[in-house]
């Protein structure tokens, strides 16, 4: 009978560890009328349904969503992997995003990457 809290214990434990999910690139493609294509490469250590990598999202300076990519499966076999967003449209004066990942566990990463707009 004490095995079975141990090896709750232990699938728990393994879930968190894989910590949070990181955008290790991110590369803004925009038209002239400022329409972007995101390209996006995520890393998180997928664990199954239980624990991945399930969005990034583009964010203005001022925290506003600009678009939000939903991933709708675990990554486990494929790390980093990258998917892009078409249609983000960028407000004028707006020279610089954040793109963040989310991940099933831990929510929004701490570490959004900057992005320059051309």
């Amino acid at each position: 009978m004490t095995a079975w809290p141990a090896a709750l214990a232990l699938c728990v434990c393994a879930t968190a560890w894989a910590g949070e999910a990181e955008v290790v690139d991110a590369v803004a493609d925009c038209d002239t009328a400022r329409v972007c294509r995101f390209t996006v490469t995520v890393r998180h250590a997928d664990a199954g349904w239980e624990h991945y990598a399930d969005a990034w999202e583009v964010q203005a300076p001022d925290g506003t969503v600009l678009g939000r990519r939903v991933l709708l499966h675990p990554h486990d076999t494929e790390q980093p992997f990258t998917r892009s967003l078409d249609g983000v449209r960028i407000p004028a004066g707006v020279d610089t995003v954040r793109v963040r990942a989310h991940d099933s566990v831990h929510g929004w990463g701490d570490a959004p990457v900057t992005v320059p707009i051309r």
